[in-house]
């Protein structure tokens, strides 16, 4: 397989890889550079994929498994110390991680309450980060439809999450 071939059969999944991977790591620097490294493997073991039925599920197994190797590098040895690469920040304000945590646990509870059609758009389009043109082959709906399930999804979410702010600031 040559550069043309690869870069046809593979590049196409780069999105999908990288939502997987910050799915997984929650660092975008990270996601990128489980794609690069999953690129890479990829690419070294080029002549042996032509049997592979299933390239992108493939290249998506790639992603998670290295990102799963690197979250298990990253946690303490089992004599509770750290291993030396990891290194947390030392000005970290817990309660603000904390207060973005809770916030993002009531957007997803808000997600959660909405119609099956605007839950289903809004986690493409915000969640998940698909193009419209996804989003009509995913859901069989037209542009047109999905921005207005979006836009009605998205204000209903900004009303009762204000709502909540409101009610909890008294």
């Amino acid at each position: 397989m040559d550069a043309a071939e690869f870069k046809q059969q593979f590049l196409p999944y780069h999105r999908k890889l990288y939502r997987t991977a910050f799915r997984l790591t929650e660092n975008p620097q990270e996601a990128e550079d489980m794609v690069q490294e999953a690129y890479l493997k990829l690419w070294n073991k080029r002549n042996e994929l032509t049997g592979v039925l299933n390239t992108e599920a493939y290249c998506v197994t790639l992603v998670k498994n290295l990102c799963y190797d690197a979250l298990r590098r990253s946690r303490p040895d089992e004599d509770g110390h750290a291993p030396e690469e990891l290194n947390l920040p030392t000005d970290t304000n817990i309660a603000r991680e904390v207060e973005q945590r809770d916030e993002v646990n009531q957007v997803r509870w808000l997600i959660g309450r909405l119609p099956e059609q605007q839950k289903r758009v809004i986690l493409l389009r915000d969640v998940n980060d698909c193009s419209f043109e996804e989003i009509e082959q995913a859901t069989g709906l037209n542009a047109i439809n999905i921005r207005v399930l979006l836009s009605r999804a998205r204000k209903k979410i900004r009303e009762q999450y204000n709502a909540i702010m409101n009610y909890e600031s008294k």
